[in-house]
């Protein structure tokens, strides 16, 4: 191919957003900002606002580096959290974070109303705690003045194709993520909807990823230095959607990813969900893909345990970096401990008098397991656990999908942990591919690249990635 026109992707992640420019081939980021979220009382928020001033000061960045060569804008985001507006369009209050304590206990109030099992076989989505479903229930329980003013629900990416377009759609990547859709009607839940006491009002209409959202409102292309026919298109707007789109396997079937960073999402793909006994005894997810298919996936809570441990000890004993980090867990050798991962102490943000390196002590202790000592025995603990925990799902993912998988690409930030992949590729016993790095912004440009009609496929935009990116392999 020649040379490809540039596009530019919107990634916010939890703990960072930035904006990246380029093509399927080759990016650059322009842009970068932290995302922090914002603690009020007991209460936990994402500073929306300030995330969009971010994002417009990053598209300023990008439009004056690369006049005239932008054709379109994509936005990704984490799943799950949304905006409540009400009747001209503005917000309601708050965006909560998932991590809001108000979603305790939660799930087996809204299970009284909907059994557990009905919900699994409506959506085919894991039941989590963190879940929309769970998150608006709640929300109508602690703050129902301001729920019965809302007139519209948008998912956090979809708010921000409102401000940037003035346009009020809900992208399927994300909507897939609420466990408020069902999969097999390709629309909303309403039996669920209904049954929740939740007004059909709110919920929109659905787009495919790639829907080409329109043009910037006239005062955003003017803030931002953009050409009025720059076009915003929903690409698949759920980061893990655009990251496992830019998976480099063309061709291929028989393999599983992990889109791994403060999660890790490990599944496979398939063009039709898969509901059944064994998907719901193994808690597997059935997401939106880019294509319009679905990622049969189980949601694992990924490198969060070290970002929370890293956080405790950069406040009190010295700044690390994660490659320090590694290399300390390397050099230690094997751990003598494992954690489940999935244990819900392990869920919520660490405090000064209980920081995450505290509650792996006090999982030790309950165990019966010796307690690590040292910043390298804690981490090589925790991933060993997370390696034998993708090893054990991998299984579980052959079990639900019936098909042999040979191979595993993890990709995004997760995939520079070396010692992680080599770990799970001994635990897994499968050859690990790891790369490329930055796979939910290739992936958003990806999908963008098809909207506008520069690449036929995904098959053929992963072939591009698999000759344009280093993609190391890691044997059991």
């Amino acid at each position: 191919m020649g040379t490809m026109k540039k596009y530019a992707a919107i990634d916010l992640g939890a703990e960072s957003g930035r904006i990246v420019v380029g093509d399927v081939r080759a990016i650059q980021e322009v842009y970068r900002f932290e995302n922090r979220p914002v603690r009020i009382g007991h209460s936990i928020f994402w500073d929306v606002l300030g995330i969009y001033t971010e994002i417009k000061r990053g598209l300023k960045a990008a439009f004056s580096r690369y006049p005239d060569q932008i054709r379109s804008i994509g936005l990704d985001s984490w799943g799950v959290d949304y905006a409540l507006l009400d009747r001209q369009g503005d917000l309601i209050g708050g965006v909560y974070h998932y991590r809001d304590s108000r979603n305790d206990d939660v799930p087996e109030q809204v299970f009284s109303h909907i059994p557990k099992r009905e919900i699994y076989e409506e959506t085919g989505i894991q039941h989590m705690q963190i879940n929309t479903i769970h998150q608006l229930y709640a929300h109508g329980k602690t703050k129902p003045g301001l729920v019965e003013q809302a007139c519209t629900l948008l998912t956090v990416p979809n708010l921000f194709h409102y401000w940037l377009t003035g346009k009020m759609l809900s992208e399927y990547s994300h909507v897939s993520t609420t466990q408020l859709y069902n999969p097999r009607t390709k629309d909303w839940s309403w039996r669920i909807i209904d049954t929740l006491g939740f007004k059909r009002e709110w919920f929109g209409e659905i787009v495919a990823s790639g829907t080409r959202l329109g043009t910037l409102l006239p005062h955003v292309a003017e803030e931002i230095g953009a050409p009025s026919e720059v076009i915003v298109i929903a690409s698949a707007s759920h980061d893990t959607a655009s990251a496992v789109a830019a998976v480099p396997a063309p061709g291929k079937t028989n393999y599983a990813y992990i889109s791994s960073g403060t999660w890790s999402l490990l599944g496979c793909e398939s063009p039709e969900p898969i509901i059944n006994d064994k998907s719901y005894a193994h808690n597997f997810t059935n997401e939106g893909a880019a294509d319009g298919g679905i990622r049969l996936l189980k949601n694992i809570i990924g490198l969060w345990i070290v970002q929370e441990c890293k956080r405790h000890w950069d406040r009190t004993d010295r700044e690390y970096s994660y490659g320090e980090l590694t290399d300390l867990a390397r050099e230690f050798g094997p751990a003598g401990f494992a954690i489940d991962c999935n244990d819900p102490r392990f869920l919520k943000p660490g405090l000064i008098d209980d920081s995450m390196p505290d509650r792996i002590l006090a999982y030790c202790r309950e165990h019966g397991q010796a307690e690590p000592h040292s910043p390298g025995e804690v981490v090589r603990g925790v991933l060993q656990s997370l390696a034998e925990l993708y090893a054990a799902s991998i299984r579980e993912l052959e079990d639900v999908s019936e098909r042999s998988l040979e191979q595993l690409y993890i990709i995004g930030g997760g995939s520079q942990n070396t010692l992680l992949c080599q770990l799970t590729a001994r635990a897994a016993g499968i050859p690990v591919f790891a790369g490329p790095v930055e796979a939910t912004a290739i992936g958003n440009i990806m999908i963008q690249a098809i909207s506008m009609g520069e690449l036929g496929s995904i098959q053929q935009g992963r072939e591009l990635i698999l000759g344009s990116y280093e993609i190391q392999e890691f044997t059991p």
